[in-house]
């Protein structure tokens, strides 16, 4: 028989699969002898067999009755008891962190009659009636369906009638009475009436999270972390304790160290007389964790303990949730801290330093998506001027946009390619939506643990609370400064996430001190800090790397800065990016061609400018391979736009005026050359059969490049890659005649010319007959964004447009295969290309040229395929260089980028 509930004293953190991140945690914490509230917790197995069928699994109910009645006698009371209730908070707990977007349910077991035995037992109606109206909003919103702004409503509207600011100003005949507005309210909206049952309120708490699961922003958030959706939630069942039983009681959340900057030291917040979801939802500014050692030096001191056995134990920086109960600690929560990518390099090198991780662990922690962000730019700090306000530095970052003040307004104008800041006074999980379209977020309540700080953080998301010196008003869609200043909807702001600050208008970027270290180098005082960390970093990938990484670079100035961040060698050097501007002319020229004559003639201007190019190139690479693409699109790309000739002819003739000459020869060659679908049309290898002259111009201005880079002492490595073939003929025809060229070349300049000829493997024909093409090719490029098209039968200009938002929104995709390599799919044909070119042609060398060889995801990919190197842009080679690191200690450590 299936066992779906565990006691806290029967789990550890190696069981988050089946207890879920929270219930694991919580078992290991209770293994370690720290004070956590006893509880059980019940399985994700029991979850998916409760979605799954729609009901409860047989047997799930006689072993949650079983485990609390345990609890009760430990407790010494029954769940709702009316003299002395027992109380239980129920709270989700997948196995990855999904903060906020699952329901929590506290203070389960107060009823009418319980909650004045709570009063009587604790000494203080105030808090027994503080607690019953928590569960009523809770309960109904959560598990009864009513909309929890109305509860909101409703307390807002009680605490103007009475002329307080917070709620902990409301006295017990207020809340009292607010229990009977909220009661109300849910019969009003639902026919149904609150249940005064315990047992019915914990029944329906439980099967209410594992619906949770399901929930819009649930989703929502997981398709953003890219979390399957067939795991399922545990649920935790745990005793209540009280933060908000007077001045010696309080809630706070901690970290071990800094999770935006990864210092040293407790970090956190803390709120007297308060409960933990208090303190999350930023509806009451906290103070500094540190106030706690003035307000309770004892509880302060043992949470530094514990929170000095938490970071030991699990060697990482560690996020905790305590309560304190009239002087009494507890331990809620605790979990590996999310972090920003700044904390994350700084603190895999500050604990390997302290010899709690190994160089490769510290590796392993960090991310090549975390690397990225460290190099986007920063504000000009000179020309910030004088800022809007300061508050609480959440989440780093740089971020200009216009401010909107709801989720629904972000979404609309994201989605109309406008950048925002979604700003409010705090934010809750139903934001969530908003907090994706937006560039940053801004609140005027809450601090580092705040919900808009954890969840911008875990996304990486400039963020900005607890900015008390805002006024926002969101009915008004405004917020006003200390000064006055009022900031309507439709301003643009610049947020910066880093220092705290808002500034009016959008501030002047400067790149970031990564960039300049990885341009410039460390300098005379070597790299420190953030910069510091991420050079041990890629050194360490460099030295654990089996992958090349190589760049996509078509100019020297390209390939010199490419080089400059590591790059070793030019995966991709695309030709026809070198027949743009001024030179199109000549182009025209040879397509319009009538005789051999004149479209020799062209070729032979074009050939001085390609080797000019080339030798460049050539020479930023000194001593590394360089793969040169031959011309790939259709020619017709290279002529002026169809409607654009046709309007302006038509033009001329409705003035009665005789066309140009030139447009007509030009819309005629356009016409002729029109094609349906060009992708699959006159384009790669076809070109260079079916235009005379193409292929010899190109290569004999590789050849002469090479020539003029051998004669000046250098050590040119040139590779040619023919695209597009399908077939060993057409790739055969074709090296004949680059080897013919080639060798004429080096005949008439008296230098040997060694340059390998490959082809780029971008058809699923090419792929599944990859064996019968190595014969003739000494190497493979994977082109994998024109492989993705093919094989998926996708044209990516209209389909990303068209219904790719509908496909990830049904679950279709889980990324973009544009993004991210489709490993069942395209990832199979790379596999039986490596095979089967390798089984003809054992030295065969592999790469990747796609945008698929930046992807951090698909590194990992083409390293266990066996690929020898990935190409991709030059600003993403240093990312690049660190998936390929991680993807080599994945096959003995497993990697976790926490």
């Amino acid at each position: 028989m299936v066992r779906y509930v565990y006691d806290f004293t029967e789990g550890g953190r190696d069981m988050a699969g089946l207890l879920g991140g929270k219930g694991s945690n919580l078992a290991e914490m209770t293994r370690l002898g720290l004070p956590v509230p006893p509880g059980f917790t019940l399985t994700t197995e029991a979850c998916r067999a409760f979605l799954t069928t729609g009901s409860e699994p047989a047997g799930l109910w006689e072993e949650v009755s079983a485990h609390l009645s345990a609890l009760e006698a430990s407790a010494g009371r029954s769940l709702g008891q009316p003299d002395d209730p027992l109380l239980l908070s129920v709270r989700s707990g997948a196995k990855f962190s999904m903060p906020g977007m699952m329901e929590t349910i506290l203070d389960i077991g107060l009823n009418d009659g319980s909650v004045l035995g709570l009063a009587k037992v604790s000494g203080s109606e105030r808090f027994a009636w503080d607690s019953y109206r928590r569960l009523v909003q809770m309960f109904g919103s959560t598990v009864m369906g009513v909309d929890s702004s109305s509860f909101e409503r409703s307390l807002a509207l009680m605490k103007d009638l009475r002329g307080v600011r917070d709620d902990v100003h409301l006295t017990a005949s207020d809340l009292a009475e607010l229990v009977e507005t909220y009661k109300n309210l849910i019969h009003l909206e639902t026919g149904d009436r609150f249940p005064q049952s315990p047992a019915e309120q914990l029944r329906r708490a439980v099967l209410a999270v594992f619906e949770s699961w399901n929930g819009e922003r649930a989703r929502l958030y997981r398709r953003r972390e890219h979390i399957a959706d067939d795991l399922g939630t545990a649920v935790n069942v745990q005793r209540m304790v009280f933060g908000n039983l007077g001045a010696d009681s309080g809630s706070g959340v901690a970290f071990t160290r800094d999770p935006a900057t990864g210092r040293r030291g407790l970090y956190g917040d803390y709120l007297p007389d308060a409960q933990g979801e208090d303190v999350v939802a930023g509806i009451r500014n906290t103070v500094p964790l540190a106030e706690l050692r003035r307000l309770d030096a004892a509880s302060y001191d043992r949470l530094r303990a514990h929170m000095r056995t938490l970071e030991r134990h699990y060697r990482d920086l560690c996020d905790i949730e305590f309560t304190i109960e009239r002087g009494t600690l507890w331990m809620l929560q605790t979990r590996v801290g999310k972090r920003t990518a700044e904390a994350a390099f700084v603190l895999a090198a500050e604990l390997a330093d302290e010899g709690l991780i190994t160089p490769d662990e510290a590796l392993a922690r960090v991310s090549g998506e975390g690397l990225a962000r460290l190099m986007f730019p920063r504000f000009d700090a000179s020309a910030t001027g004088t800022a809007l306000a300061h508050g609480v530095p959440a989440s780093p970052g740089a971020a200009v946009g216009t401010v909107v003040f709801d989720s629904a307004q972000a979404v609309r104008r994201a989605a109309a390619g406008e950048k925002v800041v979604l700003v409010r006074q705090e934010t809750t999980p139903d934001d969530l939506p908003g907090m994706i379209a937006a560039q940053a977020v801004l609140t005027s309540r809450g601090g580092k643990t705040s919900h808009a700080a954890v969840v911008a953080r875990g996304m990486g998301k400039v963020c900005v609370c607890g900015a008390e010196e805002l006024t926002v008003d969101t009915d008004a869609r405004r917020f006003t400064t200390a000064d006055g200043t009022v900031v309507e909807e439709g301003t643009v702001v610049s947020v910066d996430g880093s220092a705290g600050a808002v500034y009016a208008g959008a501030v002047p970027l400067v790149d970031s001190a990564v960039i300049r270290y990885l341009e410039d180098g460390p300098g005379d005082e070597g790299a420190q800090g953030t910069v510091g960390a991420v050079a041990r970093a890629l050194s360490r990938a460099d030295t654990v790397r089996r992958l090349e990484v190589r760049a996509n670079a078509d100019t020297p100035e390209d390939a010199a800065r490419a080089r400059r961040f590591g790059a070793q060698g030019i995966g991709l050097c695309r030709t026809e990016h070198m027949f743009l501007g001024e030179r199109r002319k000549l182009v025209e020229q040879m397509i319009l061609a009538d005789t051999d004559a004149e479209r020799d003639r062209a070729l032979t201007d074009l050939l001085p400018l390609q080797r000019r190019d080339f030798a460049g190139i050539l020479e930023a690479m000194d001593g590394l391979p360089v793969t040169i693409r031959l011309l790939d699109p259709p020619l017709h790309e290279f002529l002026p736009d169809r409607t654009e000739l046709a309007v302006r002819i038509a033009t001329a003739q409705a003035r009665g005026e005789e066309p140009d000459a030139h447009d007509v020869e030009l819309l005629g060659a356009v016409n002729r050359m029109h094609e349906e679908n060009p992708m699959l049309g006159l384009r790669g290898v076809r070109l260079g059969l079916v235009v005379p002259g193409l292929v010899t111009m190109q290569v004999r201005a590789i050849g002469e490049a090479v020539t003029e880079r051998l004669l000046a002492g250098g050590a040119p490595q040139a590779e040619i890659m023919v695209p597009l073939v399908g077939d060993v003929r057409e790739l055969r025809l074709v090296r004949t005649e680059v080897q013919r060229v080639l060798a004429e070349t080096s005949r008439t300049a008296g230098v040997v010319l060694d340059c390998p000829v490959g082809t780029m493997i971008e058809l699923p024909r090419a792929a599944l007959t990859a064996g019968r093409i190595a014969e003739e090719a000494e190497f493979f490029s994977f082109g994998t964004n024109d492989l993705t098209q093919t094989t998926w039968g996708f044209s990516r200009d209209d389909v990303e447009a068209e219904f790719f938002s509908a496909y990830l929104d049904k679950g279709v995709f889980s990324t973009s295969p544009f993004e991210t390599l489709d490993r069942e799919g395209v990832g199979r044909l790379v596999g039986i290309a490596v095979a089967e070119g390798r089984a003809t042609r054992p030295d065969l060398k592999i790469g990747v040229c796609g945008e698929h060889g930046g992807d951090p995801d698909s590194v990992h990919f083409f390293h266990t395929a066996g690929l020898d190197y990935v190409s991709c842009s030059p600003f993403r080679v240093p990312v690049a260089r660190l998936e390929a690191g991680r993807a080599a200690l994945e096959e003995t450590e497993g990697s976790d980028s926490r």
